[in-house]
């Protein structure tokens, strides 16, 4: 048998009964007809005793017989069962694993620190006992494989200097990620008959090494993006000063004029503290 077999065993309560009876019933019957030999059925009430089992929702009892797998109990009840068999108890409630988080280069090759949250359950019992050593550890080891599969397929963030402009990257692609990781980590579980319910990062930081010259070169890109936004402002705000001048013939500019009024409008506008004004109560040549 390679699959889970869904088994109902024997009511654990009439059992129970026929136990009391027969452990019960022999002691009283020796005691009162003084015979010895009813005694002889204590053994049958011992011989019983083992065979009682009990199963709480989401839980479960997988079955053997000298080595050989019966079938899997989930149906949670009071139960009774041949008293040879092996139980081996497996549950079946959604478990959380948060993994350690580890250093791994990202698809450019920066070291970055990197966990995840993963939430699972047991779906399938014989695999889960048979097919693995131990489920619980191999959930663990495959994890963390594909979280080091998954950080080295992306980059951590796009850098237009270098050219980077990937669709999904660790940063800002939550979902699109998270999916990825999901299905990875699904995909080596299954072996395990373990179900992936959710699987998310944790934490995602650069390695401490790089960190500092990271957070440097994310502010320089900021820094310019901004100043490139300054520019293009400035560069609109003087054209329509000029013409707004000259079709309203405030002033008549030549080009040296025109130059020095630009120059002059774009230090205003782009420096980074207030202009001082200076006051002219000459004439435009002094």
């Amino acid at each position: 048998m390679k699959e889970e077999k869904i088994i109902v065993p024997a009511n654990g309560y009439l059992m129970l009964f026929v136990f009391l009876i027969l452990f019960f019933g022999s002691i009283a019957t020796a005691i009162v007809t003084q015979n010895p030999e009813f005694l002889l059925i204590l053994p049958i009430a011992i011989f019983i005793a083992p065979g009682f089992i009990m199963v709480q929702p989401n839980g479960s009892r997988v079955l053997l017989l000298f080595g050989k797998y019966v079938g899997t109990v989930k149906k949670n009840g009071f139960y009774w069962v041949n008293p040879f068999y092996t139980k081996k108890k497996i549950s079946l409630r959604a478990s959380n694993f948060d993994s350690e988080r580890l250093k791994v280069n990202d698809k450019m090759g920066n070291p970055i620190m990197i966990s995840t949250i993963l939430v699972w359950r047991v779906e399938n019992t014989y695999k889960a006992a048979f097919d693995v050593d131990n489920y619980e550890n191999f959930v663990r080891v495959q994890t963390d494989a594909a979280v080091r599969k998954l950080a080295s397929m992306y980059p951590y963030d796009n850098f237009a200097d270098e050219g980077v402009d990937e669709d999904i990257t660790l940063r800002s692609s939550v979902n699109e990620v998270s999916t990825a990781l999901e299905k990875e980590i699904d995909e080596r579980l299954s072996i395990a008959g373990i179900e992936v319910l959710e699987a998310r990062i944790g934490y995602l930081a650069y390695a401490q090494e790089i960190a500092n010259a990271m957070l440097k070169r994310q502010q320089a890109t900021a820094i310019v993006a901004a100043r490139h936004k300054i520019v293009e402002g400035a560069v609109s705000m003087v054209e329509m000063a000029i013409e707004q001048l000259s079709k309203k013939e405030v002033v008549h500019l030549d080009e040296e004029r025109k130059a020095a009024m630009v120059s002059n409008l774009m230090v205003v506008l782009c420096g980074d503290k207030d202009a001082s004004p200076v006051l002219n109560t000459g004439t435009l040549n002094h």
